[in-house]
């Protein structure tokens, strides 16, 4: 069934100084997975990804490469973030960079909007700044700094000196919004998924909320304030708006309509931005907030968050060099349940990609393509009439498909895995048990293999549609060797579990390993 309505989704906006990790490339692969689920089921999808480029902290980057702070952008997303999309096979509608024309000049309309509605006015300011977070710290988050930052206060997510800043700056009205975003929350309880992050968010809101200083006026590298150019608007606002900015916000009022509002998947590490700053202004601008803001837990090596300085971030690459693409988004999007933190370790992808893929899903497949091509000369047979072990496959499908879709439109990827996952165990277990190369043996059981090697066959045409979102390029492959009609990406994915949709007649091709075995990993 195709719903025909807009599902808006978007990574958040990385930085690009950070070389992309496999955090980034978890969340890259969540979002899309998520976008081809629902652009194939028919709705009217738009992902959006891109890179946040102003700031303090990328200003500083930049002097120290003694290059511009443009140049140094250009660079980082040319070399490292663009490539990464293509590692991951992320098939984004839009790529969108903080320091584009089209971003830049739409900010200023809504920082004006909000200046001209009196939601914004000029004060002093002091406080303990994070660069790394580019971010005045609240008191939770500051701790004693300990060895060579004994007597310091230092950020408690970095583990870095914060500084002390004094400035002139102005300041959006934050505190008049805490009831609204209350009664937000309490009327729309999946606004904040899942129930840990909205009872974070609650009880932060509770605690009551201070006005946000929305510039800063001690450096020069970001977007203008348009009342007052001595001023550079702060870098979470620039970047929040690109949300709205990318799909036609103050130009284009027909796309903007038709795309907004939108699903924000997040880190819970910057959950507070999206879930409390970014819904005030939008109510402050006299639009609508998004339709959910969704925070991923954090992806953890050797027990701890990933990081550059403690040097447990992992390239991608490592990754998929090894083991491919699809296995990363498939070991990614089903080992961990999506909203809680996960740890990685090389044996436990391992193990997981020969279990799984290779002796599960790639075994399945390889077996009913070579037994219709030497029991039926690669034609697919017809099936005769169904026994009760054949109708079980054929509810095990169907069961699937709709747990797969609920699961996938309550963002939880993981879910859907494991339920199209109950397909692959069936098949497996049905090819056991009804075992094709004995009835080859015998022409009176003619009948009965065409019958098991069929749905087989139509089994796998299912798991191809239901998978392709997952692992696009294994599927592909998959669909391709079953001789099924069509583009695989074009098949309505509602309907995958409707049995019967593979022709008899189709003719297989052959079929390498969709997963070859992995001797040693990385």
């Amino acid at each position: 069934m195709t719903s025909g309505g807009s599902f808006y989704i978007t990574t958040p906006i990385y930085y690009p100084s950070d070389l992309p990790h496999i955090g980034h490339g978890y969340t890259s692969v969540a979002v899309d997975t998520l976008a081809r689920w629902h652009r194939q089921s028919g709705d009217d999808t738009w992902m959006l990804t891109g890179t946040d480029e102003h700031g303090q902290k990328m200003l500083r980057a930049a002097t120290a490469n003694g290059v511009t702070p443009q140049e140094w952008v250009d660079k980082l997303v040319e070399e490292s973030w663009f490539p990464l999309l293509k590692t991951l096979d992320v098939a984004n509608d839009d790529f969108i960079r903080t320091t584009q024309p089209r971003h830049e000049e739409r900010v200023k309309k809504f920082v004006q909007a909000l200046y001209d509605s009196g939601y914004i006015y000029a004060g002093e300011y002091e406080a303990l700044y994070c660069v790394g977070c580019e971010e005045f710290k609240p008191e939770a988050e500051i701790v004693d700094g300990t060895g060579p930052f004994e007597g310091l206060k230092v950020c408690a997510i970095h583990s870095k000196p914060l500084e002390l800043l004094q400035e002139k700056n102005y300041f959006f009205k934050l505190s008049e919004f805490q009831d609204r975003l209350l009664e937000l929350y309490k009327t729309q309880p999946d606004f904040v998924r899942p129930d840990s992050a909205r009872n974070e968010v609650i009880s932060f809101v509770r605690s009551g909320l201070k006005d946000l200083s929305i510039s800063r006026s001690a450096f020069d590298w970001g977007i203008r304030v348009p009342w007052d150019d001595s001023h550079v608007i702060y870098v979470w606002v620039d970047a929040l708006l690109n949300y709205a900015t990318a799909v036609g916000y103050g130009e284009d009022q027909a796309e903007f309509e038709r795309r907004w509002p939108a699903y924000h998947v997040v880190g819970k590490d910057i959950l507070r931005f999206h879930a409390v700053i970014w819904p005030a202004m939008l109510m402050a601008a006299g639009l609508e907030v998004p339709k959910g803001i969704f925070a991923h837990g954090w992806l953890l090596v050797g027990g701890e968050k990933m990081s550059k300085s403690k040097l447990t971030g992992i390239a991608p690459t490592e990754i998929t060099d090894v083991f491919g693409s699809d296995a990363y988004r498939f070991y990614f999007l089903s080992a961990i349940a999506f909203g809680q933190d996960g740890s990685f370790s090389w044996e436990d992808l391992s193990a997981r990609y020969q279990a799984e893929l290779a002796n599960g899903f790639g075994n399945l497949a390889s077996r009913t393509v070579a037994m219709i091509g030497r029991y039926f000369d690669g034609v697919v047979p017809a099936a005769g009439s169904p026994t009760d072990i054949d109708l079980r496959v054929q509810r095990t499908v169907a069961d699937a498909a709709t747990a797969a879709d609920a699961a996938m439109t309550a963002f939880r990827p993981d879910e859907a895995i494991a339920a199209i996952w109950r397909i692959v165990d069936e098949l497996n277990g049905y090819i056991t048990e009804n075992e094709p190369w004995a009835l080859a043996k015998d022409e009176a059981n003619r009948e009965r293999l065409s019958t098991v090697l069929y749905t087989a066959a139509e089994g796998l045409r299912a798991l191809a549609v239901l998978l392709s979102p997952v692992m696009p390029k294994s599927t592909a492959t998959l669909w391709d060797a079953l001789g099924a009609p069509g583009e695989l990406t074009a098949q309505p994915l509602r309907e995958a579990g409707t049995w019967g949709q593979l022709p008899a007649g189709s003719r297989v091709g052959t079929l390498a390993p969709l997963f070859p075995r992995v001797e040693q990993t990385a």
